[in-house]
This record gives C-alpha cells, sequence and structure tokens, in this order.
C-alpha cells in the first residue's frame, strides 16, 4: 500500500507524491483488471495483441 506522510501542510506536494507511487505499484491497472472476470482465452489474447504491437513498434523505430 501506498503511504505519504503530510509535513507542515504540504497537502499538496503529499498527494502529487502519494500519486507517483500509486503508479509506480501499478495498483490502478491491477484495479482495472479485477473491476470485472475476464476468461483466460481473452486474457491471452490481449496479452498477445499487446506484444504484436509493442514488436511492430520496435521494428518501426528501428527503421
Amino acid at each position: 500500500m501506498a503511504r505519504v506522510e503530510v509535513r507542515n501542510n504540504e497537502l499538496e506536494k503529499a498527494l502529487r507524491k502519494f500519486k507517483s507511487k500509486v503508479k509506480q505499484a501499478g495498483i490502478i491497472e491491477e484495479i482495472k483488471k479485477r473491476e470485472c472476470y475476464e476468461k483466460p482465452s481473452e486474457r491471452r489474447r490481449k496479452d498477445l495483441a499487446r506484444a504484436v504491437r509493442r514488436q511492430q513498434q520496435r521494428n518501426s523505430d528501428e527503421e
């Protein structure tokens, strides 16, 4: 769990730090992933599509 201490009433600074820690930990992505059930076959299909897209981007960057 991401935790940040607020010092000297610096709420905005603490909030920015908290948001960055949450993003680094991947909490938001995990929540979105677990919102509803996803069949294993759908998950594999999405993972494969993501890998193909990533590979195409790498190939286009090299050219």
